[in-house]
């Protein structure tokens, strides 16, 4: 296991910025040149060859239950709150490779998605698609090559896009539009790394975009500010030593949601631990505060000492040494269950008076019947004392004898938590796992209000699409190496994408919310409302359908997490009205924060 950091160190390794160039209109590149990207006959990725089995030195079968998953933190009896069906719900791209790896964000009016090798496509939020699809590497120019491992981010705190992929000879490319119209002119930066990135990660934070990559102990930083107006942009990789055994391993960055981290705040990168690695490790979650400084002309970043949080119960991230861990009805080849690693996006919000992050990764239920599901985390920060602790974590795992896997998680500004995943089960697994039926790999959804009891899931599993046939993509055992839940601007409106089974493996991209009402009716027009309105200095910002009278802050930032000024306010009736003095300001869009410790909305404004 590799030892900790020293903290303190604060040197970096640049980054080459090998080109930048501005593309033409988006609209015209892809309907220029419409392309033809569906096709059955998959293209194996490689990138296994760089992702070796994880060892553990222990194991629940050999070595006991203190090795296993806590049988007490497994959630068996499904949720029976009613749910909502999806909003929206559309086939996506399937691309030529194998596994797809769909990445896709919600912007105010668009969703992009993106899969592996490198097909992008720009729908409406209804699934009409709005340009042909194209591949990224067309946006620069001359075009670049189109490997895979995309990421798509719709940065709402400066409305702008971000694509990138990774390429060959270790180059980064990341794309970020120019206005908030994905189909116009985008910004296209070839950063060349140490070495090569794969399963890059990116996250959105005040002062950079972040990125780690399945090459453990690294951390690369792009300069957000100047790559949101197109200007020569720096980019840096910083070394820590977080604890992991030989093998797969990409720790994650948080990913803003919500506020925007105020400025100064340090960037916190997660890892689990397993005690089934040896060396000392433990059942436990790890933490890492990065703070870069970009004054000098050769930025600086520290590492602070590791934080190491125990989890509340034991658990197994163990896995097939062949990645054989998903049972498919009808083969009895197997699907890999993406063992190891955290999985996208670990989201960070803040609130008032703490901050919260969700995470989960992929757990083995027992040594007999190996089945999979999900473990989920929920950490919460005090601000005062800056000091993290488990607020709650629970093993999604209804006994129907099913496979859940290949999860993403997120929480809304209700505090509701939402996992959408793919479940698989098959009647005649062996060893037995009892599974009840036999399901296709599909894509289902569940939930939870912030006041349900911690460790559960309250609502009903929804099937957002039932798969058919095994999903076994190009007669390999490659299913996906990651999906992505990502947050509409709105708040409350999950969008998720991820692959299910149709013959072969396609992908699914669907919305959803999570009522607050019990009867499960969408009470979208009873949500909290904002309008504002500027007069000369002034902003006028009207509030109603508040849940409650309770003390509200209304915070003013602008898009680098500075906070400008700030009050209290004391609604009446579940609404308010005030104002908030812009006087010397600079044009531009800013963030309102209204809020207290049960409630939250970030309202954009344009200051004239």
């Amino acid at each position: 296991l590799n030892a900790q950091v020293v903290a303190g160190d604060d040197k970096v390794a640049m980054i080459k910025l090998e080109n930048f160039g501005v593309s033409k209109p988006l609209v015209e590149l892809a309907n220029s040149n419409p392309q033809e990207f569906e096709s059955e006959e998959k293209e194996i990725s490689k990138d296994r060859e760089k992702r070796q089995v994880q060892t553990f030195v222990y194991s629940a079968d050999k070595d006991g239950a203190a090795y296993s998953t806590d049988p007490s933190s497994v959630q068996k009896d499904a949720g029976t709150r009613t749910p909502l069906p999806p909003i929206a719900n559309w086939q996506g791209q399937t691309g030529g490779g194998c596994p797809p790896d769909p990445s896709g964000a919600a912007g105010p009016n668009h969703y992009i998605q993106a899969v592996n090798a490198t097909p992008v496509r720009i729908y409406n939020k209804t699934g009409t698609p709005l340009v042909a699809a194209f591949n990224m590497g067309n946006l620069w120019s001359p075009t670049v090559a189109n490997l895979g491992d995309p990421i798509v981010m719709y940065d709402k705190y400066a409305d702008r896009w971000f694509l990138s992929q990774f390429g060959s000879g270790n180059k980064i490319y990341i794309a970020i539009s120019t206005s908030p119209d994905p189909l116009g002119t985008w910004y296209t930066y070839t950063y060349t790394a140490s070495s090569f990135p794969d399963y890059l990660k990116f996250s959105i934070w005040w002062d950079g975009y972040y990125m780690t990559a399945n090459y453990g102990g690294k951390i690369m930083v792009f300069e957000r500010d100047k790559m949101l107006l197109g200007l020569t942009a720096r980019g840096f990789e910083k070394t820590f030593s977080p604890t992991f055994p030989s093998g797969f391993f990409c720790p994650m960055p948080g990913d803003a949601d919500g506020g925007l981290p105020s400025s100064g705040t340090p960037l916190p990168v997660f890892q689990y631990t397993d005690n089934g690695w040896g060396g000392g490790a433990t059942d436990a979650i790890k933490i890492f505060n990065f703070t870069v400084n970009w004054t000098p002309t050769t930025p600086t970043a520290t590492v602070a000492a590791t934080i190491t949080i125990p989890t509340l119960s034991a658990f197994d991230s163990s896995y097939d040494p062949s990645w054989n861990d998903i049972w498919t009805p009808g083969s009895t080849g197997k699907l890999d269950g993406i063992g190891g690693v955290l999985h996208y996006r670990v989201q960070w919000r803040k609130w008032v008076g703490y901050n919260t992050a969700v995470m989960s990764w992929g757990v083995k239920l027992d040594p007999t019947s190996k089945r999979r599901s999900i473990k989920w985390v929920e950490l919460r920060q005090n601000q005062t004392t800056l000091a993290w602790s488990v607020y709650q974590e629970g093993v999604y795992a209804p006994a129907d004898g099913a496979n859940r896997w290949m999860e993403s998680i997120a929480m809304d500004d209700n505090g509701s938590i939402a996992l959408a995943y793919c479940i698989s089960a098959s009647t005649t697994a062996s060893p037995t796992q009892g599974a009840t039926a036999n399901i296709s790999p599909s894509l289902r959804y569940t939930g939870r209000l912030a006041t349900d009891p911690l460790g559960t899931m309250g609502f009903a599993e929804t099937v957002a699409i039932a798969g058919s046939g095994t999903g076994i993509c190009g007669g390999s055992n490659r299913w996906g190496d990651y999906a992505q839940t990502s947050m509409d601007p709105d708040g409350i409106t999950f969008w998720y994408t991820g692959d299910y089974a149709v013959t072969g493996t396609r992908t699914r991209i669907y919305s959803f919310r999570l009522p607050t009402t019990p009867t499960g009716v969408d009470d979208i027009a009873n949500q909290p409302a904002f309008t504002t309105f500027q007069s000369e200095s002034m902003i006028n910002l009207s509030a109603s359908k508040l849940p409650s009278d309770e003390e509200m802050v209304v915070d003013l930032f602008d898009v680098t997490g500075k906070q400008i000024n700030g009050k209290k306010v004391m609604p009446s009736g579940n609404a308010f009205q005030t104002t908030i003095n812009v006087s010397g300001l600079s044009s531009g869009t800013y963030l309102i924060r209204v809020g207290n410790p049960n409630f939250q909305r970030v309202v954009k404004v344009f200051v004239k």
